[in-house]
């Protein structure tokens, strides 16, 4: 299964914060990731995003250097490809989608590429959740 994920999801997993639901939720797109069939999509800036998060997340001793080093190896070693186009769709369909939807430019280039490529979204993002029920994109 192919599917567009989004950084709030896989932050959760090296974090462990939020709800219930919401870790829940996090843990089933990470078991998800482990079948064979599965791969992820994710955004030219995704890698940037996360290389962001877990850096803040380190410097505000939320998590060692170790730590962020082992799970950086794991994002690596995981069936996530980058989609080359995110850049070229920035001042177009991407700003469009979040002019529309109030979004981040950040948020909506997730959308968008999961509108173009007809594929899911797995987000935890409440205003990007709200985005894709008014588009039809489905939650994975």
């Amino acid at each position: 299964m192919r599917f567009v994920l989004d950084n709030s999801v896989v932050m959760r997993w090296l974090l462990r914060d939020g709800s219930d639901d919401r870790l829940a939720y996090a843990d089933q797109v990470l078991a998800l990731m482990t079948q064979d069939a599965s791969e992820a999509v994710v955004p030219g800036i995704w890698s940037l995003e996360a290389a962001n998060v877990i850096l803040k997340a380190q410097l505000k001793g939320h998590v060692s250097e170790a730590r962020a080093a082992a799970f950086a190896a794991l994002l690596l070693d995981m069936s996530i490809s980058t989609d080359t186009r995110t850049s070229e769709r920035a001042l177009g369909d991407t700003l469009q989608l979040a002019r529309r939807f109030k979004l981040s430019a950040y948020d909506a280039c997730y959308l968008e590429l999961a509108l173009r490529e007809g594929l899911t979204l797995a987000t935890l993002d409440n205003d990007l959740r709200s985005a894709m029920l008014q588009t039809g994109v489905a939650l994975t």
